[in-house]
């Protein structure tokens, strides 16, 4: 019986639900492990939950993910939104969003997985960031279509009056405000919330979710959207940021249409992350929707480039070099391999809730699932003719295997066509698809890293399972 694959992308258990991740790299004990530190989509029905939960990986090996438990509830029992983690000196401080991201409190540790306790209430806003510099200032960022800054006092809770700065970038307007501060609009490169401050290379590189009011044909976008991880990169930590660029997008595999413009494959919705150096690689974390709404987002991994210019600007994201000079960035893509950057086993039973590919956009989707069950599976669901669901990658390595086998329901007729490297590639298989497992031989052969799609033909309805 095949292996099921307990870890692609997303990088923790199907069953877990936890957004707005900031990766860290502690050492804790001995050893240095990569942390994660998110809000916690339990509610089912709106943002969040009321608890902060901790997993942890080696740096050797990112599908590795142990779950260290609950680290922080609110002080109020209220719902937690977005919080961030920093370590100063041999303590470790998680910044609390209490109140939906209305109050909120710094908590410490002596252990990076916690738990935080004797939390202080801070004068920060929503979405809290935190800067520890290399000569231990330390500065916090937050926001909410408008971006706030300052350094922090020695008690990593109390700002410095002084150090204060508002709007440091331009921002979306705030149609939820009557009264929001509308001098400081940038309609072309527009903050949104989630602040996540690094320094990288001597630069302040401030990431952000950018809302898009303008058009972006080339990525399939036409309407208000802030699906993307942004970057504008300073010299200094509180002023003077200029432009960087989009890192990531939630939007799927993004198809090259006849015309120039690019059509969404993914249900993209809200986005909020950071960046992390791992042996020499970078990575940007971000989330992904699941179900038809908003809650119940699981985080993602992707590699980056980062690289510096010779005009002083760090480019971060899929980088364009001429001569071997950075010229402009792009997003990277959403892919189902994520941290495997060679490719996701194909010899392993997958779940379809790795897929990064469903087209046509809004129809069929991941359907969320919460039991706590090793190696449980998240089919997609609502399938119709013409449904397509891409992994992007695979790896075969040098022996094609000889068949493939689809494992779901359906109702009515329904047959599927495997196809390799584009959703309209090559067939490699066809089947009849039918309730259970279904399995056809390959006509032909596979091997290395591929991008594989399912086509489902037919007037029935499925479900994908594995």
């Amino acid at each position: 019986m095949k292996e099921i694959l307990k870890s692609a992308n997303p990088y923790l258990p199907l069953w877990e639900h936890v957004p707005d991740g900031e990766p860290r790299v502690f050492e804790h004990n001995g050893e240095k492990r990569l942390y994660v530190y998110g809000s916690h989509d339990t509610e089912r029905s709106s943002f969040c939950g009321r608890d902060y939960v901790v997993w942890s990986a080696p740096l050797g090996d990112l599908t590795d993910w142990t779950y260290h438990g609950v680290c922080y509830t609110a002080t109020d029992g209220s719902i937690l939104y977005a919080p961030d983690v920093v370590q100063k000196g041999d303590k470790f401080y998680l910044y609390a969003a209490e109140q939906y991201g209305g109050r909120i409190f710094v908590a410490s540790s002596e252990n990076p997985a916690g738990p935080f306790e004797n939390p202080v209430l801070t004068k920060l806003g929503f979405d809290p960031g935190v800067l520890v510099d290399d000569d231990g200032r330390v500065y916090a960022y937050w926001g909410f279509c408008g971006c706030y800054c300052a350094e922090l006092e020695d008690d990593m809770a109390t700002i410095k009056e002084e150090t204060f700065r508002a709007h440091p970038m331009g921002h979306v307007p705030d149609p939820w405000n009557k009264n929001a501060d509308t001098e400081h609009i940038d309609l072309r490169d527009a903050f949104f919330e989630a602040s996540s401050p690094r320094k990288i290379g001597g630069k302040y590189v401030y990431l952000y979710s950018k809302r898009y009011v303008t058009p972006v044909p080339e990525l399939g976008v036409y309407d208000d959207n802030n699906g993307f991880l942004s970057y504008k990169w300073s010299d200094s930590p509180l002023d003077g940021y200029q432009d960087g660029g989009d890192i990531s997008f939630n939007g799927g595999e993004i198809l090259k249409m006849p015309d120039g413009t690019g059509q969404q494959t993914y249900r993209w919705g809200n986005n909020h992350g950071g960046l992390v150096e791992i042996n020499g690689q970078w990575y940007i974390f971000y989330h992904r929707q699941t179900g038809t709404d908003e809650f119940a987002r699981q985080g993602m991994i992707e590699p980056v480039d980062i690289a510096l210019g010779k005009d002083g600007k760090i480019y971060i994201g899929d980088i364009t070099y001429i001569n071997g000079e950075p010229v402009s960035s792009k997003p990277v893509e959403m892919t189902s391999s994520g941290a495997s950057v060679n490719g996701i086993d194909a010899y392993k039973l997958i779940s379809a809730g790795y897929a990064c590919h469903i087209s046509p956009l809004w129809q069929a989707y991941v359907k969320p699932v919460y039991e706590h069950t090793d190696g449980i599976s998240a089919p997609v669901v609502n399938i119709k003719n013409g449904t397509t669901v891409g992994f992007r990658y695979l790896q075969f390595g040098t022996n094609s295997p000889k068949s493939v086998t689809v494992l779901g329901t359906v109702k009515g007729q329904m047959s599927v066509r495997v196809r390799v490297d584009s959703w309209r590639g090559k067939i490699v298989a066809e089947l009849d698809m039918n309730s259970g497992e279904n399995t056809a031989p390959l006509t032909s052969g596979i091997i290395g890293k591929r991008a594989v799609y399912f086509e489902f033909i037919g007037d029935g309805e499925a479900e994908f399972d594995r």
